[in-house]
């Protein structure tokens, strides 16, 4: 089986919403998907509390799916967004010296999209 991580570091809310749709489309392809919430996109978690956010739909839609993976913890806590990613009981990790290891993706076959 096909395996993708998207890593999303920019905060840009259009740029999110477009990894949001990529991992839409790979899930329903067949494809095991797993985003990656870094950097500055981790305030974006905070954003999604509101469901007039744009892509709000669409975000719950691939939370719902499992899809995202994990938050940056130290990203998360540097941004004031980790309590928010974590009462809305999205994985967080930190197993690089705070952030998400890549590595452990290619580790286990997955090809690495960044954004």
């Amino acid at each position: 089986m096909n395996r993708i991580a998207l890593i999303t570091y920019n905060p840009e809310l259009m740029c999110f919403g477009h990894v949001l749709l990529y991992a839409l489309d790979f899930h329903e392809k067949g494809y095991q998907v797993k985003m990656v919430i870094e950097g500055g996109a981790v305030k974006l978690v905070s954003a999604f509390t509101d469901p007039d956010t744009p892509f709000a739909p669409l975000y719950a839609k691939v939370k719902d799916k499992g899809l995202i993976d994990c938050v940056c913890r130290a990203c998360s806590a540097k941004l004031g967004s980790l309590e928010d990613a974590e009462a809305q009981g999205l994985p967080v990790a930190g197993d690089l010296m705070g952030h998400p290891s890549l590595e452990s993706y290619l580790a286990r076959g997955y090809q690495i999209i960044t954004f």
